[in-house]
């Protein structure tokens, strides 16, 4: 018998319910709970030890068998290793963190290696005090990095980034008595030192350095961070970081040193010890500008072989020396232009071997000579490298503040000898 008009809406009405009512169910048994993050696996280390059940190297076994973005809480104050652990790999991301008091990881029993190792992309890291490692606390090899309110202290290397390692993050951590804090090997895309500590490094708080020029494009930034007591704050060579904003104290042999190609050094403060502040050493194109220097015992920029290279809208007051340029490229001559030297003890610029470009430069009070030009004569006989520097609309007295080697006769703008 055909159902009627008004049995058949009742039935397609009924299925339509079931279908909510079904979907309802489905909806509230795959809801998130509080707290929870949707396809995220959470991993607690419970176990300071360095293998077996609850400890980290279990915690990374998990992790690179999970197939979901996983979490790993540090619920123990301190783990001891042993033995190498495995590396850090997830195809979702990896991120450990720590509790509000953080947790040491002790490798001072660890034979070498790198006490992490970040193999795999997108890992986070927070919270973490890494001491004593005899190699690397943090090898990085892959993309997207991030690593926040860390200590590294009396490791060889603190972190060490590797060519491929992109898109990463350093903030707000602590790199201390390491021989070096952070390595990089090449001038990394999207790369970015913000707001870390620095202290007591052997060779160099950060150490950016490859024998040729990268020409892949992309710059380091480093900026506001601290560096104190350091050896050499930061040492690039034909990598290409953008250093501004920092300060650097107390620096042993070179708040900064800049060699072959890529580094611009703007708006740093450079202050205190028996140091040079930015020293260029055969550089190329090198931009050094709007720092301030004050406090140290010899100069506060030295060129020495370089070319192409700005000194501009520097202040230099209560150092040693001003701005030093030696040896360098007749054909590319480097410029200062609109430095302001208040004070040195000593000469406020002395060229040597060299003839840059000095356009609107200020030395006010200087104990000794504003400006001292010298041939470079090589020891042992051998030729000697003539000074003749352009000179153009500088605060100083040619006559009296000079002292010069030679007998060549003055050009037009060029100082008299």
């Amino acid at each position: 018998m055909p159902l009627s008009r008004r049995s058949t809406v009742s039935i397609v009405v009924f299925i339509m319910l079931g279908v909510f009512v079904g979907l309802g169910y489905w909806y509230q048994s795959h809801k998130v709970k509080p707290g929870q993050v949707a396809n995220n696996t959470s991993i607690n280390v419970t176990s300071g030890n360095d293998r077996g059940p609850g400890s980290l190297r279990e915690a990374l076994f998990k992790a690179t068998a999970a197939t979901t973005e996983v979490t790993i809480s540090l619920r123990v104050p301190k783990i001891t290793l042993a033995t190498a652990l495995p590396p850090f790999v997830n195809a979702q991301g990896i991120r450990m963190v720590a509790g509000d008091k953080g947790t040491e990881i002790d490798a001072s029993a660890l034979p070498g290696g790198a006490v992490l190792d970040v193999s795999g992309a997108n890992v986070d890291i927070e919270g973490v005090h890494i001491l004593n490692c005899k190699a690397t606390g943090i090898v990085l090899r892959a993309e997207r990095f991030k690593l926040q309110t860390t200590s590294i202290e009396g490791c060889d290397v603190g972190i060490d980034v590797a060519e491929n390692a992109d898109q990463l993050m350093l903030e707000r951590n602590r790199f201390a008595r390491n021989r070096i804090g952070v390595r990089f090997a090449a001038s990394n895309k999207n790369a970015m030192v913000v707001k870390n500590e620095f202290s007591e490094h052997r060779d160099a708080g950060i150490w950016a350095v490859r024998s040729e020029p990268d020409n892949r494009g992309g710059s380091i930034s480093v900026r506001d961070n601290r560096f104190n007591k350091e050896r050499i704050g930061i040492l690039t060579a034909n990598v290409s970081v953008i250093m501004e904003r920092n300060e650097l104290l107390d620096s042993q042999e070179a708040a900064m040193q800049l060699m072959g190609t890529g580094a611009v050094a703007r708006g740093n403060r450079i202050s205190r010890g028996p140091a040079m502040g930015i020293v260029a050493e055969n550089a190329q194109a090198a931009v050094i500008e709007d720092n301030e220097f004050d406090g140290l015992e010899a100069y506060g920029v030295m060129l020495k072989s370089s070319a192409d290279t700005v000194i501009r809208g520097n202040r230099i007051h209560n150092s040693g020396y001003g701005l030093a340029f030696v040896l360098g490229n007749q054909r590319s001559p480097s410029s200062a232009i609109d430095n302001t030297i208040i004070e040195p003890k000593f000469n406020g610029i002395d060229v040597i071997g060299d003839s840059p470009i000095l356009r609107g430069n200020q030395v006010m009070r200087p104990r000794a000579l504003a400006l001292k030009v010298v041939d470079y004569q090589p020891e042992g006989g051998g030729e000697r490298v003539r000074s003749t520097p352009f000179l153009e609309g500088n605060n100083f007295s040619i006559g009296a503040a000079t002292v010069a080697a030679g007998d060549a006769k003055p050009s037009r703008g060029a100082v008299q000898r």
